[in-house]
């Protein structure tokens, strides 16, 4: 018989470690066998049923929220952006497609309202997908870690709370060059976003995670019932890590697409888009209006947000003629990613529709 380690069978089946030896101690894995100091598990056997949380069932009015702080999240637009939903999703658009998801706020609307066929997210930043997986794949094993840190970060002082955050990221950093231990990358992302500076995600030229830490007294670090609420919502959406572009294969006439990409910066010190290796520049900016245009045409119900740039230069009519032959819409919004209090307040900012499908 062929046997593999504890850490071939974790990177196998998606878990840590530490649960393999507890599966094993506990006798849940047949065929193992303990020797020196480590456990050998059978090549061919299977990840067994996780005891602790099977199923959940969440009761019927809990909400479903973004288990993320994200700079330029949509929660606080949700209402402007609900409005713009096609009156015929969930009848004859059964579908939803959100190709940069980022924190989610449409997305965990879209699955609290509707009950759909079909549900595909991608994003290109591939530590945030692998912590959207964990979350559906791996809930036991994440909220065990998560709730670990927690017990670590929070009763201590300011001092050896600094300590804990920059070695976490140092930790985190490891883990995302080296692909390993996908669950305590998850959970080091969703600590790492509860306790960093206004909970941005931002990546230095070599691809390290570079946020300083945050100044919160009690911050979240493991809401239980809402990461169950969030898993129970992703079992049957497809999570993918791709370009947008990727999602073409997806889209059709029975689709709804929402599109939030990088906003395009309103100015170069607000300019906070490197939130994967890359960026996203005017020329990105036109060729997704490009690919908006090809999905526009099979005849989805498309919605793309990006920022104003009348906001700060009225005669700035970029996003007016990419899109001149949608409906542009402009809304308010508060946005505080800049430090400085006097940059903090409303501005616009942009709803691009094409109107097919709902209206």
């Amino acid at each position: 018989m062929e046997f593999m380690t504890s850490k071939e069978a974790a990177q196998k089946w998606n878990i840590t470690q530490r649960r393999i030896a507890v599966l094993c101690s506990e006798n849940r894995i047949d065929g193992v066998e303990f020797i020196g100091n480590m456990w050998l598990i059978p090549k061919s056997a299977h990840k067994p049923e996780d005891g602790r949380i099977t199923r959940f069932d969440p009761p019927a009015d809990m909400p479903v929220k973004p288990f993320l702080k994200w700079a330029g999240g949509k929660s606080q637009i949700l209402n402007d952006i609900r409005c713009k939903y096609p009156a015929a999703l969930g009848k004859s658009i059964t579908k939803y497609a959100e190709p940069f998801v980022g924190g989610g706020a449409v997305l965990f609307d879209i699955l609290s309202r509707y009950d759909l066929k079909e549900v595909y997210i991608s994003d290109v930043n591939r530590e945030l997908i692998a912590t959207y997986m964990a979350i559906r794949d791996n809930r036991v094993e994440l909220i065990d870690t998560l709730k670990s840190l927690e017990k670590q970060y929070l009763p201590v002082n300011e001092q050896i709370r600094k300590e804990i955050y920059y070695a976490s990221r140092d930790r985190f950093n490891v883990l995302k060059a080296t692909g390993n231990e996908p669950v305590e990358l998850a959970a080091l992302f969703i600590f790492l976003n509860r306790t960093c500076f206004n909970g941005l995600y931002r990546v230095n030229s070599h691809g390290a995670f570079n946020v300083p830490q945050g100044s919160y007294k009690n911050p979240t670090i493991c809401d239980e019932a809402n990461l169950l609420t969030v898993s129970e919502k992703l079992q049957k959406v497809t999570i993918v890590c791709a370009d947008y572009k990727e999602s073409q294969s997806f889209i059709d006439e029975h689709t709804f697409v929402y599109f939030d990409p990088p906003y395009r910066p309103l100015t170069v010190t607000s300019n906070f888009t490197s939130y994967a290796e890359g960026g996203f520049g005017d020329k990105e900016q036109a060729e997704l209006a490009r690919f908006i245009d090809e999905m526009s045409g099979c005849g989805a119900y498309i919605i793309a947000s990006n920022s104003d740039p009348k906001n700060t230069d009225k005669n700035d009519d970029f996003f007016d003629k990419l899109y001149s032959k949608y409906r542009i819409m402009r809304i308010n919004a508060n946005r505080s990613i800049n430090s400085v209090g006097n940059s903090r307040g409303k501005i616009s900012e942009l709803l691009i529709c094409n109107a097919f499908g709902g209206e």
